[in-house]
């Protein structure tokens, strides 16, 4: 005899899982009316669709940033999905806006503790497969960081293309605005690090070497090279690190300037930027 399965029933499913209401009608027949079997049965359906995508690009998706509420520690994740048009759906952007408040929330270190904290009573992990047979397409957590400080501007841009966590020397008075702004100019100038004591000695060499080449090339004597090519690092630590950059909104200044016109002395001890896709 078949159990008598009710739209109450199937409704309740829905809402725990998230799955469609066939799915969710199919998995408590096969169940017999059991709720928890049901559910059992939609989670290996997910396994086995995000087993069945393992090999798919999820280079679509969103990226989150938030800052905590006391602004001491902000973090940024990319959630990923296969196209645009899940990236877009209001229930994926929620499930995203979830994981970044558990990983504020706990802190995690690294994107495989973010997967291993608890969510609604489910493991992320467990919840990103189980979101992969519900959606029908890979989800999954790709990119993580975290930045702890005095004052952390968080910035979303680009409808959650992009995100930026900004770490200032100090909760001064302007600081939210002054550190949006910073944020702003990290989305659109992609800066390398803070100043050039924070690039690496590979890419300043590799700079110089490349300075010099042009240089000769273009008939200039070697002994000339070495001067000309410290000049030209000079334009890369102005181009690419942050403190050095011309200010977007106001070219007058530099983004150290800038910080210093809105409190003396304040100025940028970390940021992180995270690109969809990149």
């Amino acid at each position: 005899m078949s159990v008598q399965i009710s739209a109450s029933d199937v409704n309740k499913l829905r809402q725990q899982t998230g799955a469609g209401m066939m799915d969710c009608k199919k998995a408590l027949v096969e169940a017999n009316g059991d709720f928890e079997a049901a559910v059992d049965y939609l989670r290996k359906k997910g396994a086995k669709v995000a087993a069945s995508r393992q090999d798919r690009d999820s280079n679509e998706g969103v990226v989150i940033a938030k800052s905590s509420a006391d602004g001491k520690t902000g973090i940024v994740v990319e959630v990923n999905c296969e196209t645009d048009f899940v990236a877009k759906n209001a229930d994926f952007i929620a499930l995203a806006d979830k994981i970044a408040e558990a990983a504020l929330a706990n802190t995690p270190a690294t994107v495989e503790e973010l997967k291993a904290l608890t969510l609604d009573g489910q493991v992320i992990s467990e919840l990103l497969i189980e979101q992969t047979g519900v959606i029908g397409e890979k989800i999954d957590v790709s990119k993580y960081d975290i930045v702890t400080g005095e004052k952390v501007v968080a910035y979303i841009h680009g409808n959650y293309r992009l995100g930026v966590l900004v770490g200032l020397s100090a909760d001064a008075e302007g600081a939210d605005e002054a550190g949006k702004d910073v944020a702003m100019q990290i989305a659109a100038m992609n800066p390398i690090a803070i100043d050039k004591d924070g690039v690496d000695q590979n890419t300043i060499e590799r700079e110089i070497a490349i300075a010099k080449e042009q240089i000769i090339a273009e008939g200039k004597p070697a002994e000339m090279a070495e001067k000309i090519a410290q000049g030209k690092l000079n334009k890369f630590f102005k181009e690419t690190t942050l403190l050095n950059q011309e200010f977007v909104k106001d070219s007058s200044k530099n983004i150290a300037q800038f910080l210093d016109s809105v409190s003396k002395g304040l100025t940028v001890t970390a940021f992180k930027r995270i690109q969809l896709g990149a």
